[in-house]
């Protein structure tokens, strides 16, 4: 199976998997690393503060996944994570980023990353985040999972036959919590809606995503890495 199209994996939990930070604000990295080291399964073991820096770490750290900054002076996140790759394409990149616009994920991931999360997402979910892309699978964060994953199928069928097109960020939420076994009263509750709106942006989102069961729903769900435990 091809796990880097966020098929089901499995990470022992014994493994610690070593992080490099690479971001050019130190008050961001401390905040990162404060957030991680609780983890037992994660451990921070270099910090870089610009592209050409990430690529001497990566080469000296011997890291199992870079958490990299999109916008870096000089060189940017994809020309490092390119360059990084080319050198030792095992290595697994996570962009981390205040960019939510879709030309921004599309150029990390077409750069070889593995995964894009937002700065502005819960704490949880970036450190779930970083152990999918440790896993061997691919995370893109729910708000641009629709486009992002539609764009680097060039409307062509994904993995699995299920085709995949453009989700606004409130259907990739509705299509997230179902895949996660949430009732519609418990998402209705999250989401501040009504049980009919609900089921609304549902059926929208499935009609988009041509998902017919709820097995076609998980098997999407797992492709945009949604499905990991935080």
């Amino acid at each position: 199976m091809n796990q880097t199209e966020g098929v089901p994996y499995s990470v022992a939990e014994s493994h610690t998997f070593r992080v490099v930070l690479v971001d050019d604000h130190p008050l961001m990295r401390e905040g990162v690393k404060t957030l991680l080291g609780p983890e037992p399964d994660i451990d921070v073991v270099a910090e870089a503060d610009s592209g050409e820096a990430a690529v001497e770490v990566a080469r000296e750290s011997n890291p199992d996944v870079i958490l990299m900054d999109v916008s870096l002076p000089e060189m940017g996140g994809a020309e490092a994570t390119k360059q990084i790759l080319s050198e030792q394409p095992t290595l697994r990149v996570l962009a981390l980023s205040a960019h939510e616009d879709v030309a921004f994920a599309r150029r990390m991931l077409e750069a070889g990353a593995a995964g894009y999360a937002l700065k502005r997402s819960a704490s949880n979910e970036l450190v779930r985040a970083l152990r999918v892309v440790a896993g061997g699978g691919t995370y893109v964060d729910p708000a641009l999972a629709g486009s992002v994953l539609g764009g680097r199928a060039s409307r062509k069928d994904s993995p699995g036959g299920i085709p995949v097109s453009t989700l606004s960020q409130r259907e990739a939420e509705v299509i997230r919590m179902t895949a996660q076994g949430l009732t519609s009263k418990e998402m209705a509750a999250s989401l501040g809606l009504s049980p009919r709106t609900l089921e609304t942006y549902k059926a929208r989102a499935m009609g988009k995503l041509n998902l017919h069961s709820r097995a076609d729903l998980v098997r999407y769900a797992l492709r945009c890495g949604w499905l990991r435990d935080p």
